[in-house]
């Protein structure tokens, strides 16, 4: 679909990449990684065509839309949210208004047999075949699917785009691109802005999306089970890993072990050949052999070894005085703006206990995390407990920096004892290594200064962590730091977080804010997930089961069936036991072609690795079945979706 061959990328005197060449296929699933100002953003914007490469060719396959969702987006303030997503329609709009004229020419012309108007006619039948398998009768339903999936109420479709916030705009060009449906998407970032719930939604559509999805995305559980390849921007070039993300995670750690062991052979090597041109520089009788081993040294191209990860650095925070038994109590607890956000909140948490608040976004838990600190009027009684000093990173935390301080001055001002020779190794670790440190915070991008004050923060004696948000500016390994630095923590937490693997293995409870209340759940977040979905499933079976009995008052107790009534009862039963048998069968059939599809993939995936051993590149036997396989592949994948859509009419 998209063939990227021989890329360069220069930026300053050090390219940022070259000699990159890969191709996209469809339905590759692929994770775009790499630290920090790689260039996985910029790659992007020259796959879709945004900016040029400094040399080297992108070709795109004829007829292949590309989607794309960076960032930082410019957003529409003049619709509703129906209006703008709408747009997304705007080429079968056009294709409409051609077919309205081209009918209207028909209608107005009377030379049925001329050349001219025979092609018309069979232009005008292309181009309604095409409009037909658009499916236009279908797109308000689509809309609103994609559209709820993302977080949205259905009454919020007809209200301004105006009144929402930019991470509620920015869903709504996500919903657009979805709606597009193009033949590869290309997404940077785009849980940025999404709750748990909108995540899963999200995973679950791209997982079935009939093209190739390239995307770049720090939380690791949704690009593992999103993505099956995974391409790493390192050292300035492309490695092409053809396994998911946390398969990837494996191969890169033998990897680098085997690129440090060659770089220390290389290096033995050189100072050898290095030892001996000093040692024998003035000999006459080994000038040849000097000469030689100068030529030697000259030829040698450096092994380069990608950079260590951080994440096995370990901070912990300050020693702080012990707080009370009980740091946070709700009694009752109310809050409302022009709607009621929450009532009735009723929680404790104990000292030592780490807890996540979740739940869509506008639910109420950031404005619950301001009710605690104190910075905004609230109903019933919060009581914080004795000797609690509190921790607090905001998502506007970033704007109460000093401006006038460098990277380095920020956190120096707060390190205490022995963690200020470790200063530099802890910048490393939240990407302000080098002369970034030296950088004045007033010229720090947003990111960059919410990451900042997260450092500033894991150096501070306190006793209650409360962090809304604090890995949206973080790449994994930064991520993994601060995870392990709040997991050793003696204190308490209190953590907003729509990041499944950060809270994972970190609290011990979960409260889920919604509907105008907070309900406890026990237990980590996946537990926390798994109940959800029972939970539901309970109360699916619940409303069969009332159902029934809503007939019964109808009829006397001492009435008799009637003749009718039991055939219909006994038609019904057999109608379900039916319907059961047909799911059940659709089940075994999607079970057999995903297992089909498991040997395919492995067969394609051995066959890479024969035909990469330049002995095999030339059988043509290894060719011939790599290309029918790819071929049976292709088609089994067809077969599986038809089998996928069929299964999920029954069971609608």
């Amino acid at each position: 679909m998209i063939s990227v061959e021989g890329l360069k990328v220069e930026f300053g005197v050090r390219p940022l990449f070259s000699e990159v060449s890969f191709v996209i296929n469809s339905r590759d699933r692929i994770a775009l990684v790499g630290k920090n100002g790689a260039g996985k953003s910029t790659l992007l914007k020259i796959l879709c065509g945004q900016e040029r490469p400094s040399s080297g060719n992108v070709a795109v396959a004829q007829d292949v839309a590309i989607g794309y969702l960076p960032q930082v987006m410019n957003l529409q303030d003049s619709t509703t949210v129906r209006e703008e997503a709408q747009k997304a329609y705007g080429d079968i709009r056009q294709l409409q208004r051609r077919l309205e004229q081209m009918q209207q020419q028909m209608a107005e012309r009377n030379d049925y047999e001329s050349d001219s108007y025979m092609q018309l006619v069979e232009r005008f039948t292309q181009e309604h075949e095409r409009y037909l398998m658009m499916a236009p009768e279908a797109q308000e339903a689509e809309m609103e699917r994609t559209l709820v999936g993302l977080g949205f109420e259905r009454a919020d479709l007809d209200r301004p785009t105006r009144e929402f916030s930019g991470g509620w705009r920015m869903r709504i060009e996500l919903a657009k691109i979805l709606l597009r449906r193009p033949d590869v998407l290309l997404l940077d970032e785009p849980t940025n802005h999404l709750d748990i719930e909108s995540i899963q939604w999200l995973e679950q559509l791209l997982a079935t999306w009939s093209g190739a999805v390239v995307l770049v995305s720090h939380d690791r559980a949704f690009i593992n089970n999103v993505s099956n390849r995974t391409l790493e921007i390192t050292c300035g070039h492309v490695e092409d890993y053809r396994v998911k993300y946390d398969e990837y995670v494996v191969l890169r750690r033998e990897r680098r072990e085997q690129q440090q062991r060659a770089y220390e052979n290389q290096q033995k090597e050189i100072q050898d050949m290095r030892q001996f041109i000093e040692r024998f520089r003035y000999q006459a009788t080994k000038a040849v052999q000097v000469q030689q081993k100068v030529k030697q040294l000259e030829k040698v191209v450096p092994i380069e070894v990608d950079e260590l990860d951080n994440a096995a650095m370990h901070l912990k925070f300050p020693p702080c005085l012990r707080s009370g038994d009980y740091p946070i109590i709700c009694d009752e607890v109310s809050k409302a703006y022009n709607h009621l956000v929450f009532d009735h909140v009723n929680l404790t948490i104990k000292r030592g206990e780490k807890v996540a608040f979740v739940g869509k976004n506008g639910e109420g838990k950031s404005t619950l995390v301001k009710c605690i600190m104190g910075e905004i009027p609230f109903g019933g009684t919060l009581k914080v407990g004795h000797n609690v000093q509190i921790g607090y990173f905001a998502q506007n935390q970033a704007q109460l920096l000093d401006e006038s301080l460098t990277v380095h001055q920020t956190i120096d001002r707060v390190a205490r004892g022995e963690i200020r020779l470790r200063i530099n190794d802890i910048l490393g670790a939240f990407m302000f290594g080098g002369e970034a440190s030296d950088k004045k915070v007033k010229v720090l991008s947003g990111g960059e200064r919410s990451r900042l004050a997260m450092i500033r923060l894991l150096l501070e004696p306190v006793n209650l962590l409360i962090l809304d948000e604090p890995t949206n500016h973080l790449d994994m390994a930064s991520k993994d730091v601060l995870k392990e630095a709040i997991k050793a923590f003696d204190g308490t937490a209190i953590i907003v977080s729509h990041d499944r693997e950060f809270l994972d293995g970190l609290v011990s409870k979960v409260f889920e804010f919604g509907g105008g209340q907070v309900r406890e759940h026990i237990g980590g977040i996946y537990d926390f997930l798994q109940s959800k979905k029972m939970q539901e499933l309970n109360e699916l079976e619940r409303s069969r089961k009332t159902a029934a009995p809503a007939e019964a008052p109808r009829k006397s107790k001492d009435a008799a069936p009637t003749a009718e009534a039991a055939p219909a009862g006994a038609s019904a039963y057999a109608a379900h036991k039916e319907q059961q048998k047909q799911i059940r069968k659709a089940e075994r059939a999607v079970e057999e072609s995903e297992k089909k599809i498991a040997k395919m993939e492995q067969r394609l995936k051995e066959l890479d690795e024969l035909l990469m051993v330049p002995a095999n590149a030339s059988d043509m036997t290894l060719v011939g079945e790599y290309t029918s396989t790819k071929e049976a592949l292709d088609e089994e994948v067809e077969r599986w979706e038809q089998l996928s859509e069929s299964l999920e009419q029954l069971t609608s």
